[in-house]
C-alpha cells in the first residue's frame, strides 16, 4: 500500500496492490504480484481504518494487482468499509472485461461502488501507457459522475519517490526503470509497488 500517489488517478490517492492473478499478460509491469502464495496477509479492517486515519489528506483510493477481483469478497468488504467510513472517491484497476468482471462472485456488487472501472487485458502490443491505461484497448468505465474522462487522462504516467529512509518508490502506469544500485541506502526498496502487493486473510478471498 502507498499512503500518498499522484500518479494514480486524480488527485493525491492512497493506492492498494492486491495480490495474486492468473491472467499472466505478457509484458505485465507486476509478475511478483501473480502468485496466490501469500506474501503480507492483511486484515481488510486494517486496511480500512489505516485510510479512514488519513482520508482528509487524499482525494480517493485507487485499487489494482495483481488480479483485485480474484480476491472478490475480501474486495466487497473493504469497498463497502471504505464507502460506509469515508467519502473518498474509487477507482478500481482489473485486467477482466466488464462482462468477465460481472460473472464474478460478487462482481457486480463491487461494481456498484466503484466511481472509475479500468477494465481489460493489458496488451504489450497495444501499448499507450496514457490516461491510466496501458494498453489502448483498455476501457475507462464512468461509473458515476464523479469524474469525467478528462480528469482521468490528466493523470500523471509516472511518478519516483523518496522517503527519509532512502526508499525508492515507483509508480503509475508508466513507472521507469529504476536500477537496483539506485536503492543503496540500508534497507532500500526499488520498487513498493512491486514489493508491496498484499494477500488478504485467506478465508476472505472469495
Amino acid at each position: 500500500m502507498m499512503d500518498s500517489s499522484r500518479a494514480n488517478g486524480p488527485g493525491v490517492r492512497s493506492v492498494i496492490w492486491l495480490q495474486g492473478c492468473t491472467l499472466a499478460c505478457p509484458g505485465c509491469f507486476n509478475p511478483k504480484s501473480h502468485s496466490h502464495e501469500p506474501r503480507f496477509l492483511v486484515p481488510v479492517e486494517t486496511i480500512i481504518e489505516r485510510i479512514t486515519a488519513i482520508r482528509d489528506t487524499v482525494e480517493g483510493v485507487t485499487i489494482s494487482g495483481g488480479e483485485p477481483f480474484q480476491q472478490s469478497r475480501a474486495l466487497l468488504r473493504l469497498l463497502a468499509g471504505l464507502r460506509g467510513r469515508t467519502s473518498l472517491s474509487v477507482i478500481l484497476f482489473t485486467g477482466y472485461s466488464m462482462q468477465e468482471a460481472l460473472s464474478v462472485h460478487h462482481g457486480d456488487e463491487i461494481i456498484k461502488t466503484v466511481d472509475v472501472l479500468i477494465a481489460g487485458r493489458f496488451v504489450r502490443e497495444l501499448r499507450t501507457a496514457a490516461g491510466l491505461r496501458g494498453s489502448s484497448n483498455q476501457v475507462v468505465h464512468m461509473e458515476t459522475d464523479r469524474y469525467r474522462v478528462h480528469d482521468i487522462e490528466q493523470t500523471p504516467p509516472a511518478e519516483i519517490s523518496i522517503d527519509d529512509r532512502g526508499m525508492i518508490s515507483v509508480s503509475g502506469i508508466s513507472p521507469p526503470h529504476v536500477p537496483e544500485a539506485a536503492s543503496a541506502a540500508p534497507g532500500g526498496s526499488r520498487d513498493r509497488r512491486t514489493e508491496s502487493t498484499a494477500g488478504l486473510e485467506p478465508d476472505e478471498r472469495h
